[in-house]
């Protein structure tokens, strides 16, 4: 399995809020229903389902230039690394990979955009992933993982972000207004 550098994937689940019993978790009451218990966190992102699987995904406004959250997980010399079978790989440097595969690696669930509104960058062997745009609530926090795992994991099934869904939706819209074109002067001579 190919390793590069920004390499990551999302195919885990999700666990959800069950109420009572979750240790230290906050929770109103909301006063419509009276007995509707939401989770309040202070994490401005959650996860959820995303048209390539699982998403994070903005909660509350994160502003240009803010620290999101921190790539986590086993560093591994590159030698081991190259061995592993996983899509969770992210290479530090030409001697370092992180292992990002754990569950408890929150960053694990950016996905890929080719016009991401976050990127990933490497300070002292840690991973950190900041908005370079404003992400709005309900916004898909995505990063360009690269030249090499887009064209080693997403080239061959083709990318299915909003930025090139919306290239092809484009496409298809101009195809078809050449086609009607062309098939009126067809019908007027």
């Amino acid at each position: 399995m190919p390793k590069t550098s920004n390499s990551k994937t999302s195919n885990s689940k999700s666990s959800s809020y069950k109420g009572s019993g979750s240790k230290g978790a906050k929770a109103s009451v909301s006063k419509a229903s009276g007995s509707e218990i939401t989770p309040r966190s202070r994490r401005p992102f959650r996860v959820g389902r995303s048209k390539t699987g699982l998403g994070l995904f903005a909660t509350k406004v994160i502003r240009k230039g803010s620290f999101i959250v921190r790539y986590t997980g086993r560093m591994l010399p590159n030698r081991i690394a190259d061995e592993l079978d996983t899509k969770y790989l992210f290479e530090v440097n030409a001697r370092w990979t992180v292992d990002g595969s754990s569950r408890k690696n929150i960053a694990r669930y950016v996905n890929h955009s080719c016009r991401p509104n976050a990127e990933a960058d490497v300070k002292k062997r840690k991973i950190l992933i900041t908005a370079i745009k404003t992400i709005h609530p309900g916004d898909e926090i995505t990063y360009n993982y690269g030249r090499d795992y887009f064209n080693a994991f997403i080239k061959d099934h083709g990318c299915r972000c909003t930025a090139c869904h919306q290239k092809k939706l484009v496409l298809r819209s101009q195809e078809r207004k050449k086609r009607k074109r062309h098939k009126s002067k067809r019908t007027r001579h």
